[in-house]
């Protein structure tokens, strides 16, 4: 989960790290509250859409009085920066800037290790410097066990260059930043730009925190910095039950049991649906898990028949811990349990079943009889089958 500014300004407040004051403001009106709370000659109003460039964009203005901080408010909330469009704006204090430098660390799965990258050039060319003079990005591995210690801290300022009047204030920032990033289970944590103020301190005046979902558990406090009006309400809803679903751009609904099974599923499709009218796609990815009961089917057909794109269902299970039979009663069931709910399947379901217990789960759907429900043998027939109701 990708944070907005202010949402990674506060955590890096509450973990130590050295930022600005900040308000957030979502009409001109609060915007000049917010600058007059903060007192400051200059604040400065910042876009608050997750995406870079924002200051090329327009998203981020000086003002000098509270006046004018709410018609820069006024200027930059509604706009369309990289096709999001601007709800919040933050007004922060402004910063003697004396220096700007880049920091992130970051999760690198191909290594297995964290790995900081560093530079005295900070600023929004970043990702221009990184191409053109990546010598002046120092990229030190960390070990996750470890961290950013004052060892490891030391070794990246050094290997970026800082002075060494700032560098001891620097490694301590960092490791601080470390500390937000092992704390709040993120992935990502970047500072464009940390700068040095005309008296020396160091402060983080922006910043990007990436958040690994998969900890969720372990921080309760996190679902409120959930975007839910950027949400798409269908995965909003399979998320709500427990589902694992990512809505797709396609009219072909799937349903399947291992995301292995599921994933070859999306590309067989799309490969039926190469030539038809139409060029039918997989509309979703839905892994049911290894367990098929009657609540689980409704709820994966509750979504994915309420996806208005979507006008065939590929159910495809390959029977192994959980037998067939078990998953052609949990679809009968789950028939049953939509119609009770006033939202009978009303789209055409290709069911593919193989493996334990194949044959009798086939026969347990051919007695029930179920409307609109095909059976096909094998998972290219189904998807070709599928594809072509979704095409007709």
């Amino acid at each position: 989960m990708d944070l907005f500014e202010y949402q990674a300004r506060d955590i890096f407040e509450a973990r130590g790290v050295p930022v600005l004051r900040g308000i957030t403001a979502t009409t001109p009106e609060e915007a000049v509250d917010a600058a007059r709370q903060l007192g400051t000659p200059v604040v400065v109003v910042k876009a608050q859409v997750k995406a870079g460039g924002r200051g090329k964009a327009g998203g981020v203005k000086l003002a000098r009085t509270p006046e004018e901080a709410g018609e820069r408010a006024a200027e930059i909330l509604g706009m369309d920066i990289k096709g999001l469009t601007v709800e919040t704006v933050m007004v922060t204090e402004g910063a003697d800037i004396a220096e700007e430098y880049y920091f992130s660390l970051l999760l690198d799965r191909a290594n297995r290790t964290y790995l900081a990258m560093a530079s005295k050039e900070g600023g929004m060319e970043i990702e221009q410097l990184a191409v053109e003079r990546p010598e002046a990005l120092a990229r030190i591995p960390v070990d996750p066990l470890v961290g950013i210690d004052a060892a490891k801290a030391a070794e990246i300022v050094a290997a970026a260059g800082f002075d060494a009047d700032i560098a001891p204030e620097i490694e301590r920032v960092l490791q601080t930043l470390s500390l937000v990033y092992e704390g709040e289970d993120a992935t990502l944590v970047e500072v464009n730009p940390l700068i040095k103020t005309g008296s020396g301190a160091v402060v983080a005046l922006d910043g990007k925190v990436s958040l690994d979902e998969n900890a969720a558990f372990r921080h309760p406090e996190h679902a409120a910095l959930a975007d839910t009006s950027a949400e798409d309400p269908l995965e909003a809803a399979a998320k709500a039950k427990g589902l694992n679903y990512v809505k797709l751009d396609g009219s072909v609904g799937i349903i399947g049991n291992g995301a292995g099974l599921v994933m070859s599923t999306l590309d067989v499709v799309a490969y039926a649906g190469s030539g038809l009218p139409g060029e039918p796609k997989p509309a979703n990815f839905l892994d049911i898990g290894g367990g098929a009961s009657a609540e689980v089917m409704a709820n994966g057909l509750e979504i994915i028949l309420g996806d208005a794109q979507v006008r065939s269902v590929f159910v495809n299970v390959f029977g192994g811990i959980t037998a067939c039979d078990a998953v052609a009663n949990g679809i009968a069931q789950a028939y049953a349990l939509l119609e009770s709910r006033g939202e009978a399947v009303t789209k055409p379901v290709v069911v593919r079943l193989d493996g334990n217990n194949a044959e009798l789960g086939r026969q347990i759907l051919v007695d029930a009889a179920l409307p609109g429900l095909e059976q096909v043998d094998t998972m290219d027939g189904a998807a070709a089958r599928a594809a072509e109701l979704a095409s007709a």
